[in-house]
């Protein structure tokens, strides 16, 4: 199927690319006849990544993230994905005072921030540089809302993250040929 096609039905979904990026951008991160053979999938794969045009650091779709779940290696990973994950809500805001401490030395791994004046804490469990699924799941967890939740394609070693209603969860499944389950169930 041709990219542009596949660009279009994920509009109608309400998944496009951001204003600053082009289809080069996309194609800079998975090639057109790779996207074209799979369809969908790859594409949200290339949604989630980060442009490697410049200017670096632009993500192709803010509505999608890949987490590397084996990429945790220092003070201020699982912060950053809380952030991120703030921002795949469209509210970055949504949790403040995000701070997190990494020691594999002294075995100790935690990660606070505040929400609705609450502050949290969570003592991460130490799985070499695996992300703490339960932990991910709590932090989720206090982010959804609105009957979003957070969705998950795997590709890879990457963890493709959405946050979507269940009807557009169920029509973006069907694209793929893939049924997508919320990753922290209601």
């Amino acid at each position: 199927m041709k990219l542009e096609t596949q660009l279009e039905r994920l509009v109608k979904l309400g998944l496009a690319i951001d204003p600053d990026i082009t289809i080069e951008d996309i194609l800079s991160v998975v090639e057109r006849s790779a996207l074209e053979r799979d369809p969908f999938k790859l594409l949200l794969y290339a949604f989630g990544a980060e442009s490697v045009r410049a200017p670096l650091g632009r993500r192709i779709c803010n509505r999608v993230w890949n987490l590397d779940p084996e990429g945790i290696e220092t003070t201020g990973d699982y912060a950053n994905i809380a952030r991120q994950l703030c921002l795949l809500s469209g509210n970055p805001d949504w949790l403040t005072e995000i701070v997190d401490y990494i020691d594999v030395e002294a075995d100790e791994w935690w990660l606070e921030y505040t929400i609705a004046e609450q502050r949290r804490h969570y003592t991460v469990a130490l799985d070499r540089d695996w992300v703490d699924m339960l932990m991910l799941s709590d932090v989720m967890e206090d982010i959804q809302r609105d009957s979003y939740l957070f969705y998950l394609l795997e590709h890879e070693q990457v963890m493709i993250l959405l946050y979507l209603d269940r009807v557009t969860a169920d029509r973006l499944g069907d694209l793929c040929d893939e049924d997508l389950e919320p990753v922290v169930p209601t």
